[in-house]
């Protein structure tokens, strides 16, 4: 079998329905959509939720909650994800994380989670730390600062 051998399956391609194109093809004059009316207009129809006039479900439903603008979203690490990138000794920050490809969008900062192990002393420098992160990186010999 070859690549110019092949097709597709017998009838799942179907030709497109020329409308409008004389009255010989069947679908002329008014292309199928009958005479007048709101369904033989442009951008006829009635839209998905309408519901025959009645108010729509979505908007009996009672709005709830808010988002806070104030909110900080930040980018989660794990210590195991910096043992495996960087040597031993190496001061991470945000821009070494940025250049490691470990972080693409910082967001509101970096903050390191304690999941897997550490065997590398090293210098990290991010927005939080958590306590298992904290005490992971320390036992390895490394040290934590909080920017």
């Amino acid at each position: 079998m070859k690549l110019s051998e092949l097709k597709p399956a017998p009838g799942s391609k179907h030709a497109r329905k020329r409308l409008g194109r004389g009255t010989g093809s069947g679908l002329g004059k008014t292309a199928g959509k009958g005479h007048k009316g709101q369904k033989a207009r442009s951008g006829g129809g009635k839209g998905p939720y309408f519901e025959g006039g009645q108010t729509p479900l979505q908007r009996r439903m009672p709005k709830r909650g808010f988002t806070n603008i104030f909110k900080k979203e930040y980018v989660v690490l794990n210590v195991e994800a910096l043992d495996a990138k960087f040597d031993a000794g190496a001061t991470v920050d945000t821009q070494a994380l940025v250049m490691s490809g470990l972080v693409s969008n910082l967001r509101d900062g970096v903050r390191i989670l304690g999941r897997g192990e550490i065997t590398k002393a090293l210098n990290v420098k991010a927005k939080g730390f958590s306590k298992t992160a904290e005490e992971k990186i320390k036992a390895a010999g490394g040290s934590i600062e909080v920017i």
